[in-house]
This record gives C-alpha cells, structure tokens and sequence, in this order.
C-alpha cells in the first residue's frame, strides 16, 4: 500500500490557518488512517487533538518560564532511586493542588542540598499546566527587588502582583537575617496571602529559627504563625540530590560510545 503523500497545497492550506505544525506529525497520521482503516471524522479527531496537545504543551512552556520555573525540574524527571525520604502521604496531597484550592501553603524544609528547590519547582509546574499563575523567586532576590522597586515607585504594583499570583513559592526562605524593610514586606505578603493564596516556602531552618533572623519580632512572630498555621509541612531527610543532576553523558550516548562509560567509570576509580 503506497504511502499518502502531503502535497504541497495542503501544506499551504495549513500553513494559512496557523496549523504548519500539524505538518511534523501528519505523514505518520495519514499512514496511521491507511493502514487502519480509519473513518475521516476520526481521522481529524485525532489531528486536531495532535494540535491540541502540542498548544498546551507549548503554552505551559511559555507560563513555566514566565513564572520562573527551573525547566529541568519536573516531577517526570525526579529520580526515584535517590536516597531522599520524605511523607509520600503529604507530597501526594501538595502534587493534588488541592492545597492551593483551599488558599492553604507548604512548608518544605531539610539539609543542604536534598531536592526541596526541585519538588517546589515541581509543584509549580504541575499547577502551571493546570492553568494556575505561579510566580517562583529566590527570596533574598525578591526583597531585594522589592527594596529596588520602593526606589522608583512601584513597591506598591510590586507588591500586588505577588498577591494577585494563585501559587507564590519563594524559595531558600530566611537563610539571611531580614531588616526591617524586608521584614515588614514579608509581614505583608503572608497576612494578605493569608488563607486567600498558596505560598510555598523552602528553607534548610526551621520556623523557630525564622523568628530569630527578623528585624521585628511582633511582625515576625504574626507572619510566621499565620503561615504555618495554614501549611502542610514537608520534612526532607538524606543525601544530596545535586549529584544525579551533574551534565554527563546519557545512556544513549553511552549507547553509541560504549568506550565513554569506561573512562567514566576508570576516572570515578583514581
């Protein structure tokens, strides 16, 4: 049976109503319809769900990086294989998103190194391919911005866009001591975001260590109550996942070279 060829007025045709991607699948639909028998409606059915798919999947590309979301650190590329405990239990209700539903936080603390960042960064796309807006920033880079901003005026739109967000996840949360000016902007962010948005926070402290490092000790001790008081609590024990995300040669180089894993595994030996 003789392939079905995409000529080249189809290709203008589509091209035209913004479907040329269609076009990078096309050839192996319609020899899929051939050799299937496969009737025209459900023939375009499955074409236009190609191009369904391909625009979500775009589009969530393009609200990951605009929320700031690491692109390497998605749940589908965790390795399960780490030595990294944690309660399934509660990572399965946070990844069910029903936590920012509820306009509930989490708190996700451990050592140095065990993954927090990345299951944050995670969760966040997660919520990003539920059409959630997400905004993810490092925290001494947010109040520093947010100090920059009281410059020229826009602390106050600043400020307003970190409430608007559904998921605000701030990330290595109080690892520095805060003055006064970033203390009171954390004061406001949690109580105005305070059972009405979902706040993810990471930190390698504890919350009774976070009241130690704030300028203001009645500000602080009304933020922090106010967060964990709404915050399911992600405790992350073990080794070091940075290792399993050094660059290095993927199996199907290995593949390829077979002499590459065994210069790896000599320079690993010395």
């Amino acid at each position: 049976m003789s392939a079905v060829a995409v000529t080249p007025e189809l290709k203008t045709l589509l091209r035209r109503l913004k479907l040329g991607r269609c076009l990078d699948t096309l050839p192996e639909r319609l020899a899929l319809a051939q050799t299937g028998g496969m009737g025209h409606a459900e023939f375009l059915e499955l074409v236009l769900a190609d191009e369904v798919t391909r625009r979500d999947a775009t589009s969530a590309d393009l609200r990951a990086r605009a929320a700031g979301l690491d692109p390497s650190m998605r749940l589908d590329r965790w390795d399960d294989t780490a030595k990294v405990a944690f309660d399934r239990a509660i990572w399965n209700e946070l990844v069910s998103l029903r936590f920012v539903e509820s306009g509930h936080n989490a708190v996700v603390m451990g050592p140095v190194g065990v993954g927090k960042t990345f299951l944050a960064t995670a969760l966040g796309h997660i919520a990003v391919r539920r059409r959630v807006s997400v905004h993810f920033e490092r925290c001494d880079r947010l109040l520093k911005r947010l100090r920059a901003s009281r410059l020229d005026n826009s602390h106050d739109v600043e400020m307003r866009k970190l409430l608007r967000v559904d998921l605000l996840i701030i990330d290595d949360f109080a690892l520095q001591p805060l003055d006064a000016l970033d203390t009171a902007d954390v004061y406001e962010l949690i109580v105005e975001r305070h059972r009405a948005a979902a706040t993810v926070a990471t930190s390698n402290r504890e919350p009774i260590e976070w009241l130690g490092l704030m300028a203001d000790p009645l500000l602080a001790q009304s933020a922090i109550d106010r967060l964990q008081s709404a915050a399911h609590e992600l405790v992350l024990e073990g080794d070091s996942y940075r290792p399993r995300q050094k660059p290095g040669i993927s199996k199907s180089e290995e593949a390829l070279d077979p002499a590459a894993a065994l210069r790896r595994s000599s320079r690993r030996r010395r």
